[in-house]
């Protein structure tokens, strides 16, 4: 149960992240804005195996530059584990894009459970879709009368009805949307992760990543995309984008391109069991910087 060295497992969940589609190497400078949060699973780790994975977070934050800005940073503890414990950064790259980024980190208590409830929502053409996922979306997902029973059922049917309630608002929200990751873990023991979009969560087990997201491309669902009237533009010097605009093929909110995107999580359970070390979710800022 004990961590390997920290730059070994380092090297593993660095292997992991994919260089950009249109660089292989991307500088400090063209970092983007991103996200970053992580919380520490194993319950029985030695000290030696949570400094090991202290380590290891510390060193991805570098890597992508995490020294460009003061970062907006926090961190939090389970009250029934004290072994559980998360943090976050978020942080304003060097790019031309604007910081959409928002996140939830907290541990709710309902009856006799206790819930992490993490998520990163990266916007895009404004802030208000993004910060309405923050305020709405895990409310939506814990209404749901079958979440404790068949908690993916429950995980998509909020994903759709919060999306609806987004389009309905489109007039207040704007014209923008938001990818997003979430991530619930209860009491201690079991995790449910969502996404639409490029946001990702990873799972360290032993040092070897295992990405519990996936990535909706519009290379990769073209074939969906066409089905709906829609075309991927795939111009020299650019990623391919959903009708020459956007570069992911699901995302809450996008009224006017929604009928050629989805808002369907993929959703995964993932058993916590011994050799479970800890999670990460980001932002596509993070994943798409070449270590």
């Amino acid at each position: 149960m004990s961590f390997q060295a920290g730059k070994d497992n380092l090297r593993t969940i660095n292997n992991y992240c994919p260089p950009s589609s249109s660089s292989f190497i991307i500088h400090h400078s063209q970092v983007k804005s991103t996200t970053f949060l992580n919380f520490l699973l194993k319950p029985n780790q030695t000290t030696h195996s949570l400094m090991a994975a202290r380590d290891i977070l510390h060193k991805m934050k570098e890597k992508v530059g995490f020294g460009l800005s003061d970062p907006d940073s926090g961190k939090g503890k389970s009250k029934m584990s004290k072994h559980i414990t998360h943090g976050f950064h978020l942080v304003k790259g060097r790019s031309y894009h604007e910081m959409e980024d928002y996140l939830v980190a907290r541990f709710k208590q309902i009856d006799n459970h206790e819930l992490g409830l993490f998520a990163i929502f990266d916007g895009h053409a404004g802030h208000n879709v993004p910060n309405y996922l923050q305020s709405h979306l895990f409310d939506n997902i814990l209404k749901e009368p079958d979440f404790w029973t068949e908690p993916v059922n429950a995980v998509k049917e909020a994903y759709s009805i919060t999306d609806s309630s987004i389009l309905e608002k489109s007039g207040e929200l704007g014209r923008g949307g938001s990818t997003a990751v979430t991530a619930i873990l209860i009491d201690g023991q079991k995790l449910v992760v969502a996404n639409i979009g490029d946001s990702r969560a990873v799972l360290s087990k032993k040092g070897v990543a295992k990405q519990l997201s996936v990535d909706h491309e519009p290379t990769t669902e073209h074939e969906d995309i066409k089905n709906r009237g829609g075309f991927v533009s795939r111009f020299p010097g650019d990623v391919p984008r959903v009708d020459g605009r956007l570069a992911v093929s699901r995302a809450f909110g996008d009224k006017s391109l929604k009928k050629h995107l989805s808002s369907e999580p993929y959703v995964t359970v993932e058993k916590i069991s011994e050799d479970a070390e800890f999670v990460i979710l980001a932002s596509d800022g993070l994943w798409k910087v070449s270590f």
